[in-house]
């Protein structure tokens, strides 16, 4: 189940958030992602299975420019993750899915990420 994260899930959304920004520590980012939570420009969604939170996806509304984009503001995946016991079951689609319509709710027209080749 995909849902929008809450503030009092940002030190689990941290723990795996870290896993892959590993330049972060846990309790400082769940500052960041705690101020993301309430904020109009961005949002998290969290995937749950069993009430534990397996993944998430933040994305955010950017007004600078986004290469290979047109219009403004665009909706951007800054980040997403599933835990490796739970990937290959769609979660990230979900993830992914919830972001895009986020975005479109918010007037945007283009959604865009960038991503590491190796990844």
């Amino acid at each position: 189940m995909v849902v929008r994260a809450k503030k009092e899930d940002a030190l689990a959304v941290a723990g795996l958030a870290v896993q892959m920004w590993e330049d972060n520590v846990p309790e400082e980012l769940a500052e960041e992602l705690s101020e993301m939570i309430g904020s109009d420009d961005g949002t998290i969604y969290v995937a749950k299975e069993n009430e534990q939170i397996v993944g998430f996806a933040q994305c955010q509304l950017r007004h600078d420019y986004v290469e290979g984009t047109k219009s403004s503001p665009v909706g951007y995946l800054e980040g997403i993750f599933v835990k490796e016991e739970h990937r290959k079951k769609g979660i990230a689609k979900e993830l992914l899915r919830a972001c895009e319509n986020w975005a479109l709710e918010k007037g945007c027209q283009e959604f865009a990420s960038d991503c590491e080749l190796e990844n």
